[in-house]
């Protein structure tokens, strides 16, 4: 657990605190409409340790789109459901090109190089939708579960993305095209056009992302949501995938496995210890929260929690 004597509540309002000046750095993603209209000047943190002990700041209450965070969620349901038989047709590897690239899918001959790259989650999706009778509800209910509450898609995200979502309809379609996908493209694209259209807070994040600081055992209701071996697989691949082609970078200068979104969302985890979500609308270059990295680089300064 974290040391007793880290105020951990100083250490997230110290962060508000000397990122303030820079609230609103980077730009929003502009190629999805709904999150156009996002204020970059948000900024939200909250954690939650091990012990069930919970701290925020900023606007951490504040719901946003979730966006590629929820391939975390996608990915644990999956595993639950297919187990190890999932990585039949999905790598492990990091990608080292834009989360969307079509060249390394052909490359590959439609086998996504790892479950967080568009490509490996439309798939992921796909598996979903043949392995439940709802699917986007047994997800939707699942990510409640995990944070205690009542999670809602964002339909008007969700249909700015199936309006938008050329790139993805391509992917798709070419993976449909080497015989990687079991049901209708459209089918599997309408799961994960939701999925990523999720809202939440850090707050229920935090809460959500828990399993995995906890050897894949919910906290809140004590139920086995993953195996441990799972669970750490999962915290794996978010260090070395989980922040599009900049998991070097992040790994480099925080330490902590990561999953990141277009809407401005980081997750972290501290294994054995701590989950924690910023949020940040504003991204760098990359496709990443850019106040987002520089808290959880502050974090990692301050606390001296890091898996090296």
């Amino acid at each position: 657990m974290p040391d007793t004597a880290i105020d951990l509540q100083a250490v997230l309002d110290d962060i508000v605190t000397e990122l303030r000046p820079r609230f609103g750095e980077g730009q929003v993603a502009t190629y999805i409409p709904a999150l156009a209209r996002v204020d970059a000047g948000h900024f939200g943190i909250a954690l939650r340790t091990r012990a069930g002990a919970e701290y925020r700041a900023g606007e951490a209450d504040r719901a946003f789109s979730i966006q590629s965070i929820s391939k975390v969620f996608s990915l644990a349901l999956a595993l639950r459901l297919h187990g190890s038989d999932l990585w039949a047709g999905i790598g492990r590897e990091p990608s080292g090109n834009p989360f969307n690239s079509l060249v390394q899918l052909e490359t590959e001959q439609g086998v996504p190089r790892n479950p967080f790259i568009n490509a490996g989650a439309i798939l992921v999706a796909d598996r979903l939708v043949s392995g439940c009778d709802d699917p986007r509800e047994t997800l939707r209910a699942f990510v409640s579960s995990l944070c205690g509450e009542t999670i809602a898609f964002d339909e008007e995200v969700a249909a700015s993305e199936a309006a938008t979502g050329f790139r993805n309809v391509a992917l798709a379609n070419f993976m449909k095209s080497f015989g990687r996908l079991e049901n209708p493209v459209d089918t599997v694209l309408d799961l994960y056009f939701h999925q990523c259209a999720l809202a939440m807070s850090c707050t229920q994040l935090a809460r959500a992302m828990a399993c995995l600081c906890a050897d894949g055992r919910n906290p809140l209701d004590g139920s086995q949501v993953l195996t441990d071996r799972q669970a750490r697989r999962i915290n794996a691949l978010m260090l070395t995938c989980g922040t599009y082609d900049a998991a070097g970078e992040f790994a480099f200068r925080i330490g902590l496995p990561c999953k990141s979104g277009v809407g401005g969302g980081i997750v972290a985890t501290v294994p054995d210890e701590l989950s924690l979500c910023v949020w940040s609308p504003g991204l760098d270059e990359t496709g990443n929260s850019a106040l987002g990295m520089a808290a959880l680089e502050a974090f990692v300064s301050r606390t001296g929690l890091s898996v090296f």
